[in-house]
């Protein structure tokens, strides 16, 4: 094993939207920080990629990465290790949570707890993160917007031209769709903001350090098994063991319990800070339909996401509990989540022949339905042996389920409208739900 020579302030163990930006912003308060990820610097041609390539191979799978699903198979999940982590495939959306989301909240399926701290307490923060991120969008446009001190350090960027008339469209039905908030850079060849360029590399370099290709392999503590010591990696094959005197673990809802757990010893039998053995429970996944609509005209497929339409976020006509978040997705050859699922299209889509694909996506209009999932301890990470297995049932189906079809009578109206032009009907609307390997 090597022993690195140096003792940090802090080690951040992640580079993704919570390291990347805990690390760079703790640099430049004067600590040495050093982070620890498992992957490296993503090529820039693997980074918004927008083509048919994105369908063709297992881009954003990591070589040799399998998880375990609830039914005992294996699955290849769609994460990035790399510098910025999944920021590099998340489309760069911002959304702030809105007021009630902190408090109790009756969902279809039971009750939400409450959080422990309210919005307001966040709301600094959140006007921070939309400065550092360069966060576009405009104030007082969606009805659920929560209250903001400050405006959106710049206007939102123009969406696809095909896109304002369904915008006007949408309107007629009543609905208020907005610009989603989203980072962007000042690089055309980089646009979308990410954790490594707005986290890591506005860090203060002589105090912030990464490693690459260090993939963390346990905790190690102290003889009292109070305090973090050292942090074992694996860097490029060999073992090695790093110290600093705050240990901060931001690996993602699905590495971050793992590492937990496999760091047990004689103070923490089922790993550190698992004494109630909560850690890896409560598992949460937003429920994720795409829906599709026909387009007219050709577009390009290759574009960002745009806008956004709260007005089912706390229900309708019909019932009084959430339904959820209704988004337009990216240009279907842009969308990474999108060439993920639903399954069945993606399955199509790997049979076609690329002037196929270009076809498809030219003349389709995508959407994404967001519903919410409550807490559950039998949704969990766990370990049986060197598997790292996911036991998840989805939740608040029903709620779910609602949204979807309120959203397809929405399009069959806009579709319906005689001055809308830029949609058409068709017999169905091709939907399914995201794999579990999206988590």
């Amino acid at each position: 094993m090597i022993i690195d020579d140096n003792h940090y302030d802090l080690i951040v163990i992640g580079s993704g939207a919570g390291g990347g930006t805990l690390a760079g912003a703790l640099s430049r308060k004067g600590k040495s920080v050093l982070v620890l990820e498992r992957g490296g610097a993503m090529a820039l041609e693997d980074q918004n990629v927008a083509d048919v390539d994105l369908f063709r191979k297992d881009r954003y799978h990591p070589k040799g990465e399998r998880w375990f699903g609830p039914d005992g198979d294996p699955f290849a999940p769609q994460t990035t290790y790399a510098r910025g982590g999944n920021t590099k495939i998340w489309g760069a959306v911002l959304e702030r949570m809105r007021e009630r989301d902190f408090e109790e909240v009756a969902l279809q399926d039971g009750i939400s707890p409450a959080w422990p701290l309210d919005y307001a307490e966040l709301e600094p923060y959140y006007q921070q993160a939309e400065q550092l991120y360069r966060v576009h969008g405009k104030a007082g446009v969606d009805p659920t917007e929560p209250k903001r001190k400050g405006d959106f350090l710049a206007p939102p960027k123009p969406i696809e031209p095909f896109l304002e008339p369904l915008r006007g469209a949408l309107q007629r039905q009543g609905c208020q769709p907005y610009d989603i908030p989203i980072s962007l850079s000042e690089d055309a060849d980089d646009p979308s903001g990410d954790a490594q360029l707005f986290g890591l590399q506005v860090g203060e370099p002589k105090r912030l350090s990464v490693r690459d290709n260090a993939r963390v392999l346990r905790l190690h503590v102290n003889p009292s098994g109070r305090a973090i010591r050292a942090v074992e990696a694996d860097v490029n094959g060999d073992a090695w063991l790093f110290s600093a005197d705050v240990v901060v673990l931001a690996a993602g809802a699905i590495n971050t319990p793992a590492i937990l757990m496999r760091s047990d010893n004689a103070h923490h039998p089922k790993g550190i800070s698992n004494g109630s053995d909560q850690v890896g429970r409560n598992l949460m996944n937003l429920q994720l339909t795409s829906i599709l609509q026909l387009a007219t005209e050709r577009n390009s497929g290759r574009y960002g996401r745009s806008l956004g339409i709260n007005d089912y976020y706390w229900g309708d006509k019909n019932v009084s509990f959430p339904l959820g978040h209704i988004q337009a997705a990216g240009g279907v050859l842009q969308d990474a989540l999108f060439a993920e699922s639903p399954p069945v299209l993606s399955l199509v889509t790997r049979l076609m022949p690329n002037f196929g694909l270009e076809e498809l996506a030219s003349r389709s209009v995508a959407w994404w339905a967001m519903s919410e999932v409550l807490p559950d301890p039998h949704n969990k990470v766990y370990l049986q042996g060197d598997q790292l297995r996911i036991n998840y049932i989805p939740n608040n189906r029903e709620a779910h389920d609602r949204l979807v079809y309120r959203w397809i009578d929405t399009l069959k109206a806009v579709e319906a409208d005689p001055d809308t032009h830029v949609v058409r009907s068709a017999p169905t609307h091709p939907r399914g739900e995201a794999p579990i390997s999206v988590m």
